[in-house]
């Protein structure tokens, strides 16, 4: 059985941009944890999976302050990058304010002193699955109406105005 690519496009229009970010953010529990992946994604041009393979270590100083730039190897091309979080300083602040709090109201689960950046939240020794996002991305399509949501979505839209 074959099973048909799914055609992923990017974000063109701004209103639609902003409708899936609020989505993201409201919708889910993890809401937060979800939309600053989205927002990664699009600042830095990373593929989905080297988001997620992200470490706290890689984006926060010791004191939770967001760093200037970020190095990773790409996975899939062993390439070297550097990432410049500027434009995206303000949500992974947010996003370490509120993983602190997530902890905080859940004891149980060790979300906050993972080392992932985006630990799942049912196992957080592991950073969120690539299928799990692409199941976050495809139910934001569905509320919206939106079939061309995908994980790779994130890195095709560039800046809209």
């Amino acid at each position: 059985m074959n099973k048909k690519a799914k055609i992923v496009k990017p974000i063109k229009d701004a209103w639609v941009l902003k409708s899936v970010q609020d989505c993201l953010h409201d919708k889910f529990e993890t809401g937060v944890r979800n939309y600053t992946i989205f927002q990664v994604g699009k600042a830095t041009l990373l593929r989905v999976s080297d988001v997620l393979k992200l470490k706290k270590s890689d984006v926060y100083d010791y004191d939770g302050s967001v760093k200037r730039n970020a190095y990773t190897i790409d996975k899939k091309t062993k390439k070297r990058n550097v990432l410049y979080l500027k434009p995206v300083v303000k949500d992974l602040q947010e996003y370490y304010d509120w993983l602190e709090k997530w902890q905080k109201d859940h004891p149980a689960q060790q979300v906050f002193t993972s080392e992932w950046l985006f630990p799942s939240f049912t196992n957080p020794d592991k950073h969120i699955d690539r299928k799990r996002y692409y199941m976050i991305m495809h139910r934001v399509g569905e509320i919206l109406n939106i079939p061309y949501l995908g994980t790779h979505t994130m890195r095709k839209t560039e800046t809209v105005k």
